[in-house]
């Protein structure tokens, strides 16, 4: 009776979960005050979702944006509501958004600076991943090296291997842009004339350097767990094959959080990486059908181009949602493990 209720219960939490996300991408697209449908109820992320049609960014590219947008519409509506009730008055959160806003425009070259960084997206994609990628990293490089050669791993491992190498290379990447916008409010910081202005910033850049240590932080200990595999091998007992469950979970472990906290997060977290494998397949499938209707364009069979164009605009917007729903989820699981640590260390 008692397991009965458990699986029903833990039934109930998934589909009430899954009901959350489905509601923020279902409602209704707003309008312009031209009366125009809009993606967005905010005009600065409109303006960018604008510049990413112009730019035209690969399919894939643009579902990442797409959704990363959507979580910065949510996050700013969220933060407009506290404001009117008087909260984050010296500003912390509002700083905050204006930092992811930052690093989404820096992260898909749209922050107007040359960006030598790669800027690839991190959707992992197994087909174009050749034995000539590199990691644009000389630790990294070196280690894959090793890695590739030990005969230790199969071919399946290798390719789940290198998926955990482009995701420490895109958190590195995630690691320059901050670092970059740090150095640039500082010169900011440098001119301040007024004192209670310059009080405000000198907050906000030492939360920016908090930042920057704890990434620096997950940076190490990420490159830790990479060498310890590549010299050992995956061990039999390994959770999980995707590397943001893997981050998630190792996170997890590192705090202090109870074994039966760790257990129900443990069972959250596989459905999460069922999400995760779910928006993999259909990025990669969204960039074949992109394939298909430039092959079908270049024939020029009006019929044939306008069936082609649905079918490729029904997946655009589902791979939209799905991708939406993944990170905000993982936005979710990620302050449930801190925080969680965080009431442990208090007591």
């Amino acid at each position: 009776m008692k397991l009965g209720c458990l699986v029903s219960l833990v039934c109930l939490g998934i589909g009430a979960m899954a009901s959350k996300y489905s509601r923020d991408m279902n409602e209704p697209k707003p309008s312009s005050n031209d009366g125009k449908t809009v993606e967005f109820r905010i005009a600065k992320l409109n303006q960018v979702w604008e510049k990413a049609q112009r730019m035209q960014l690969s399919p894939g590219r643009q579902a990442e944006l797409h959704s990363d947008l959507k979580i910065q519409e949510k996050d700013e509506l969220q933060w407009k509501k506290l404001k009117v009730e008087g909260m984050d008055e010296n500003g912390e959160k509002e700083a905050q958004l204006r930092r992811s806003f930052n690093v989404i425009l820096a992260k898909y070259g749209m922050d107007g600076k040359r960006d030598t960084r790669t800027t690839e997206s991190n959707s992992l994609k197994d087909h174009e991943m050749t034995e000539g990628d590199q990691f644009d990293d000389p630790r990294l490089d070196k280690l894959w090296n090793k890695a590739q050669s030990s005969g230790k791993f199969s071919s399946e491992e290798l390719l789940s291997l290198k998926r955990e190498f482009q995701h420490h290379k895109d958190k590195i990447h995630e690691y320059n842009i901050l670092m970059d916008t740090v150095s640039r409010t500082e010169e900011i910081h440098k001119n301040v004339i007024s004192p209670l202005e310059g009080d405000t910033k000198e907050h906000v850049l030492h939360q920016k350097h908090t930042d920057l240590k704890k990434k620096m932080k997950d940076l190490n200990q990420g490159f830790e767990r990479l060498r310890k595999i590549s010299h050992e091998g995956f061990t039999e007992d390994s959770e999980f094959r995707e590397p943001r469950v893997i981050e998630l979970w190792e996170a997890a472990k590192r705090s202090n959080l109870t074994q039966d906290e760790l257990d129900s997060l443990k069972e959250e977290l596989r459905h999460f990486e069922t999400k995760v494998e779910k928006h993999n397949h259909y990025q990669e499938q969204l960039e074949l059908s992109h394939q298909k209707l430039r092959h079908v364009e270049s024939l020029g069979d009006t019929e044939h181009i306008k069936r082609n164009q649905e079918k490729y605009n029904t997946l655009a917007e589902k791979t939209r949602e799905i991708a939406y729903k993944m990170k905000k989820h993982m936005q979710d699981l990620t302050n449930k493990i801190s925080q969680q640590g965080l009431q442990h260390n208090e007591l």
